[in-house]
C-alpha cells in the first residue's frame, strides 16, 4: 500500500478539499447532497475548460491571460452572426464557428511569440486589451438576451436531472460532456503523441528542445491556436448556459484560473503539470467561490482567500524544493 505522498500538490490540494467540505457540512448539513455537488460541477465547466488551456501554456513555460478575452470575442461574435445572419444553425455548427473565431485569435498570439519570439506575458497583456478594446468598440458593448434557437435548445440539455426529499431541484448539463471531452483530448496529446513531449520539453528548456530536433516555432503557435480554441469554445457554453450574451462577462476570470492550474502543481518556470492536479485545482477554485457563504465568511473575501491559495500553492513546493536542495547539498 502506497503511502501518501505530501510532497505533492495533488495531495496537499484534495486534503484541503476534504477540510473545507468538512467544514461547509458542519456549518450545513445540507451542503452533501446533489444540489450542492451538481451546482459544484456547473460551476466548473468554463473554469474547467480555461484552467486546461492555461496549463497547456504554462507546461511550455509560457503564460497566457488573453484567453478570456478570446472567449469573450468570440462568443458575443459568433452570437451576433447568429442572430443576425443565421438564427437558424444549428448549435454544433453555432460552437464550431466560436472554436473557428477563438483559434484565429490564438493564432494572433502565436504570430508574435513563435515567429517573432516577443514575451508571452508581454504579447498576451497587449492582445488582451486590443482584443477587448476592438470587441467593445467595433462588435458591441450591448446585452444580447435574445439568444438564437439553437443556443436555447443546448442550455436546456441535461444529462440528468431529478428532485431531492425536500422538493429541491438538481440537473447537469450536456455542457458536462465538453470539459470530459476537453480534458480526454488534452491528456491523450500530452501523454500519447510526440507534440505532447515536445511541449513538455520546450517547458524544460527551449535551447535543449531544439538541440533534439524538436521545431519550437511550430509547437508554440499550435498551442496558442490551442488554447484560443479552448477559449472559444469556453465562451460560447458560459453564453448558452447563462442564457445571455454579455460582452463584458469572463474578463476578470484570469486569477481564478492560473491560481487552480498552479495549485495543481503547474510550475510557472514551465515543463511540470497535471491534468489530475489542475482539475482539483479547479475543484478547489469553485469551492471556494460558491461557498464560502456556507461557512459563514462574507463572499468579498474571495479574492483574498484565492490570493493566500496562490500563495500557499507556489510558495509551498518552492520551499520544499530548497529544502531538499539544502539536504543534497
Amino acid at each position: 500500500m502506497k503511502r501518501l505522498d505530501f510532497s505533492r500538490n495533488e495531495t496537499l490540494v484534495a486534503l484541503v478539499i476534504l477540510g473545507f467540505c468538512a467544514l461547509a457540512t458542519i456549518s450545513d448539513p445540507s451542503f452533501l447532497s446533489m444540489p450542492t455537488l451538481t451546482d459544484l460541477l456547473r460551476g466548473g465547466i468554463v473554469l474547467g475548460i480555461f484552467a486546461v488551456a492555461a496549463m497547456v501554456v504554462l507546461v511550455s513555460g509560457g503564460i497566457d491571460v488573453s484567453f478570456t478575452a478570446i472567449a469573450a470575442f468570440a462568443m458575443y461574435s459568433t452570437t451576433l452572426i447568429l442572430v443576425s445572419l443565421a438564427p437558424g444553425l444549428p448549435w454544433p455548427l453555432a460552437f464550431a464557428l466560436s472554436v473557428g473565431i477563438g483559434a484565429a485569435l490564438g493564432a494572433i498570439n502565436g504570430i508574435f511569440i513563435a515567429f517573432f519570439g516577443l514575451p508571452t506575458l508581454i504579447v498576451t497583456l497587449g492582445t488582451l486589451s486590443i482584443f477587448r478594446g476592438f470587441l467593445l468598440t467595433f462588435v458591441g458593448s450591448k446585452l444580447i438576451s435574445n439568444l438564437p434557437q439553437s443556443m436555447r435548445d443546448f442550455s436546456k440539455q441535461m444529462l440528468f436531472r431529478g428532485t431531492n426529499a425536500d422538493g429541491s431541484f438538481f440537473s447537469l448539463p450536456l455542457a458536462f460532456l465538453a470539459l470530459v471531452g476537453v480534458v480526454v483530448l488534452t491528456w491523450f496529446i500530452l501523454n500519447r503523441t510526440l507534440l505532447g513531449r515536445s511541449i513538455f520539453a520546450i517547458g524544460g528548456s527551449v535551447e535543449s528542445a531544439r538541440r533534439i530536433g524538436v521545431n519550437v516555432r511550430a509547437v508554440q503557435f499550435f498551442i496558442y491556436v490551442y488554447v484560443g480554441a479552448l477559449a472559444g469554445l469556453a465562451g460560447i457554453i458560459h453564453a448558452s448556459m447563462a442564457r445571455v450574451a454579455n460582452p463584458f462577462d469572463l474578463v476578470g476570470l484570469e486569477l481564478s484560473v492560473i491560481a487552480a492550474v498552479v495549485l495543481g502543481g503547474a510550475r510557472l518556470t514551465g515543463g511540470v503539470g497535471t491534468l489530475t492536479g489542475t482539475l482539483l485545482g479547479v475543484t478547489l477554485i469553485v469551492l471556494v467561490r460558491n461557498s464560502l457563504i456556507v461557512i459563514g465568511i462574507p463572499s468579498t473575501w474571495q479574492s483574498v482567500a484565492i490570493g493566500v491559495l496562490i500563495l500557499v500553492g507556489t510558495g509551498l513546493p518552492a520551499w520544499q524544493a530548497k529544502r531538499a536542495a539544502a539536504r543534497a547539498g
